[in-house]
């Protein structure tokens, strides 16, 4: 009986750890959902199968546009903007991807819906940038980057360009307006 019992108990271990599937909405450092850092603009298709795929192409490298592929729903709901490495070419990787859809959510919980305290008690930022409209927010774990609108700040931090913002400086209850996953240094 113990000889039949083992070997059943093995095999059954086995196929319920290949029966996991991937979360199509889960965000981590080098995935979102089955898209990955080293996923071709070719295998799109295969990736995003039960989705819509609009790709931008200007032919003119000077159009400012880097050829942006944008991923809808079947019903139209826009879910992310791909950004390739190299415009016009089917061989290149996805270089950053832009989280439109707040079912997009990192493993700890953080989505474009989450706040500023939401995503510094959650993860260590790696850094803050200052820029015209917007303070950028960079997540190293993650790849990530994060803007929220200057609006958000407090008045007398708004205009002052040269300010070295810190953590401290940010509300907590200050809204993520852009949330990026950068694969450009993979």
């Amino acid at each position: 009986m113990n000889k039949l019992f083992f070997p059943l108990i093995i095999t059954a271990i086995i196929l319920t750890n290949c029966n996991k599937t991937q979360d199509p909405f889960q965000i981590g450092k080098q995935h979102i959902g089955s898209l990955t850092d080293s996923t071709q603009v070719k295998d799109l298709e295969t990736v995003f199968k039960n989705d819509s795929i609009v790709k931008f192409t200007s032919g003119d490298e000077f159009a400012g546009n880097r050829n942006s592929i944008k991923i809808f729903e079947k019903g139209g709901k826009h879910l992310l903007t791909l950004t390739p490495r190299q415009a016009l070419d089917s061989l290149s990787v996805i270089e950053n991807v832009q989280i439109i859809d707040p079912r997009y959510k990192t493993d700890k919980n953080v989505s474009i819906l989450s706040t500023f305290k939401d995503l510094s008690n959650t993860y260590k930022i790696s850094r803050i940038d200052n820029l015209i409209n917007s303070v950028l927010i960079t997540v190293n774990e993650l790849n990530a980057s994060f803007s929220i609108a200057k609006s958000e700040l407090p008045a007398n931090l708004r205009f002052d360009m040269n300010l070295n913002l810190e953590t401290t400086h940010i509300p907590d209850e200050a809204k993520l307006k852009y949330f990026f996953i950068n694969w450009y240094n993979n």
